[in-house]
């Protein structure tokens, strides 16, 4: 199983560290991945990580979207680094990791792994959603209430190392947030 692949081409974050926070999940999350914040962590050396959980109709709700975004350093046995796959990594339960508060106008590349479902021709719109455990985004056609969105801007590809020499493009999307 692959897991999402996300570029960050233009964000705010990167030039605001207050939109750049630690965070720790009860569940697995991928990069691109949709979280809420909903507090600071309780657990002993933890007071900077902020507690993150899946978006909900309920509590947490649906707005206030932080995005997961961790370098790729894929877990193998006992080893990090090893598998130079970037498909392969996701950050396990329980495990810290980093999030950014994605801002209108940012312009994010993501593959395929962090939809719900396949692109159509209409649905143009990936959505915060609680309809696939709230982690990934769902392809719509047009934006959901006032809860977090992405439009899509273009179909590119993402090069995967492989270690030998050969072509590997995976099919990723570029998109631009519209709704916070």
């Amino acid at each position: 199983m692959s897991y999402g692949v996300l570029i960050p081409n233009a964000i705010a974050a990167q030039n605001v560290d207050a939109w750049v926070r630690s965070a720790v999940c009860a569940s697995a999350v991928e990069n691109g991945n949709i979280v809420i914040l909903t507090g600071k962590s309780t657990t002993a050396g933890e007071a900077e990580v902020w507690t993150a959980a899946v978006p909900a109709t309920t509590s947490p709700g649906l707005t206030g979207a932080w995005m997961v975004y961790e370098p790729e350093l894929v877990w193998t046995g006992s080893y990090r680094g090893l598998d130079p796959d970037v498909r392969n990594f996701r950050v396990a339960a329980t495990k810290i990791f980093t999030v950014f508060k994605p801002q209108l106008g940012d312009i994010i590349t993501l593959t395929a792994d962090n939809f719900s479902g396949a692109k159509g021709t209409t649905n143009v719109y990936g959505n915060a959603t609680n309809s696939t455990g709230g982690l990934k985004l769902v392809w719509g056609d047009n934006a959901t209430g006032s809860v977090f969105c992405i439009k899509w801007l273009a179909t590119t590809y993402i090069s995967i190392g492989t270690g030998a020499i050969e072509s590997n493009h995976i099919v990723a999307y570029k998109m631009e947030v519209v709704q916070l």
